[in-house]
């Protein structure tokens, strides 16, 4: 039975965007106002000056910095010459933008179940997907830990084909010693605002240390010009914003710190709950890290454990309810219930708690509390 908690119910944040607005306030308002003052909103220099800040912080030798993660994935698929009748694989166990850019440049994507520990793509079983139309792997670094990048760059080495890390989670993560966007061919990552690192809007960034590809990707984020209307491509517009840049400059100048903050939310979260037989805590491999995007518990009941949390005011989320090949939208490639066993079990357990570098330890410590009443 659960313990009565104080009569004032919390409004706790899943993510407290608000409270990094608030820290960080005069910065922000200062560097919002200088892009205005120089009426630059387009490819401002603050857009080169994140695009070298990302460099330094990744160790890629370039960042190409769009519009969205969406159409980051996009470019570097455009970049890989993807089209009608190639195929790329990638894990049904994601966000649709995944999958959604492979069909929308009309190839098929293939999918491949995901490893029950990290929820990250199973690269054992990478092998036997690959064909002679395989043009990709998207690897998807999900919850904020990368994937197991050495084995299934061995895969891609072998058959000769990229891999596109979609990095979208796991901005700031180390994998052996090297930073997430930083780990194959070509990388992908997200400013959407709730992200590791997130601007005010949608923005994105593709990294490569291979500079044809990155001049190619340059160019297709503004209509395939390679000078004013002069065309190579059949490109986009791409661009990122210049006021989403200057945030992202400012937020940069904290990411070191967010992501140390990050790391002892979530150690404080698994170190309280990882003893409880009915929930099982984030798994993360040696050797790397994991910014934590979402702090993402399984629980069998899931639906009481959420209307629960819900009535003491402690939001929470599903990442993801039902896994890709299990949408209407791609009902066309012939999956069905049991294909990916693991997605499909995974997708019916996941719960996320709030995670944000401003989650105060007394919040904390209430939806722990809580959590540990419910499901005990």
């Amino acid at each position: 039975m659960m313990r009565k908690r104080q009569n004032t119910v919390k409004k706790i944040n899943f993510i407290d965007i608000q409270a990094q607005y608030s820290a960080y306030e005069d910065e922000i308002d200062s560097a919002i106002k200088n892009v205005c003052n120089k009426a630059r909103f387009i490819m401002g220099p603050q857009v080169q000056e994140l695009e070298e800040k990302l460099e330094q912080f990744t160790g890629s030798s370039n960042a190409i910095t769009c519009s969205s993660g969406t159409d980051a994935l996009l470019l570097a698929l455009m970049a890989c010459d993807v089209g009608h009748g190639d195929e790329v694989i990638t894990t049904p166990f994601t966000f649709i933008a995944t999958a959604e850019v492979i069909s929308f440049l009309g190839a098929k994507p293939v999918f491949v179940d995901i490893d029950e520990t990290t929820y990250n793509i199973d690269p054992s079983l990478i092998d036997e997907k690959i064909t002679e139309r395989t043009k990709a792997i998207i690897p998807v670094s999900l919850y904020g830990q990368p994937a197991d990048m050495d084995e299934i760059n061995e895969i891609a080495v072998k058959y000769g084909v990229p891999v596109i890390e979609d990095a979208c989670q796991s901005f700031g993560a180390v994998y052996k010693g090297k930073k997430s966007c930083n780990l194959s061919t070509l990388s992908c990552t997200s400013f959407f605002p709730s992200k590791p690192l997130g601007c005010y809007g949608d923005g994105g960034a593709v990294f490569t240390n291979n500079e044809e590809m990155a001049e190619k990707i340059k160019s297709l984020r503004v209509h395939g010009q390679t000078k004013r209307y002069h065309h190579k491509y059949v490109g986009l517009n791409g661009r990122l914003d210049t006021l989403q840049a200057a945030i992202l400059n400012v937020k940069m100048n904290h990411i070191e710190d967010e992501i140390s903050k990050r790391h002892e939310i979530a150690a404080k979260y698994s170190e309280k709950l990882k003893n409880i037989d009915s929930l099982v805590v984030p798994f993360i491999k040696e050797a790397r890290t994991s910014v934590f995007a979402q702090y993402s518990i399984r629980v069998k009941d899931r639906e009481n454990v959420v209307a629960k949390l819900k009535e003491v005011g402690i939001p929470t989320a599903i990442h993801y309810p039902k896994p890709l090949h299990l949408q209407e939208a791609y009902s066309e490639l012939g999956y069905g219930a049991g294909d990916f066993p693991v997605s499909e079990l995974v997708s019916t357990q996941i719960l996320s708690l709030p995670m944000s570098p401003f989650l105060s330890d007394e919040d904390q410590r209430y939806i722990i509390n809580t959590l540990m009443d419910i499901v005990k």
